[in-house]
């Protein structure tokens, strides 16, 4: 079954940077874009950026210019740099991958943006 598991986040001052990591298993990985969502408290779950199979990307004007989504197709993982990161850039960030109608979400990473 598909298996996403994030990794990463962590406390940080603001301007600071952060790497997200994304396991993932379960699937013919390279063949299917990938997509960073992030979800801050009392806020419906956004688009952070996404990373097709030919590893086109294309970010929320939010984080365009700080984060860079890549993958790995070797280790079938997924990253997100965070960097130049603000307080609003506060939330739990989820891998996901998107099936037609279904969407598979990892448990989270929690990004705290704080001085």
């Amino acid at each position: 079954q598909v298996q996403l598991v994030e990794s990463g986040g962590g406390l940080v001052q603001p301007g600071g940077s952060l790497r997200l990591s994304c396991a993932a298993s379960g699937f013919a990985f390279s063949r299917y874009s990938m997509s960073w969502y992030r979800q801050a408290p009392g806020k419906e779950r956004e688009l952070v950026a996404s990373i097709t199979a030919g590893s086109t990307t294309d970010y929320a004007d939010s984080v365009k210019g700080r984060c860079i989504i890549s993958r790995d197709n070797t280790k079938n993982f997924i990253y997100l740099q965070m960097n130049s990161l603000k307080p609003e850039d506060t939330a739990v960030y989820y891998c996901n991958l998107a099936l037609g109608s279904l969407n598979y979400w990892g448990q989270g990473t929690q990004v705290t943006v704080s001085s």
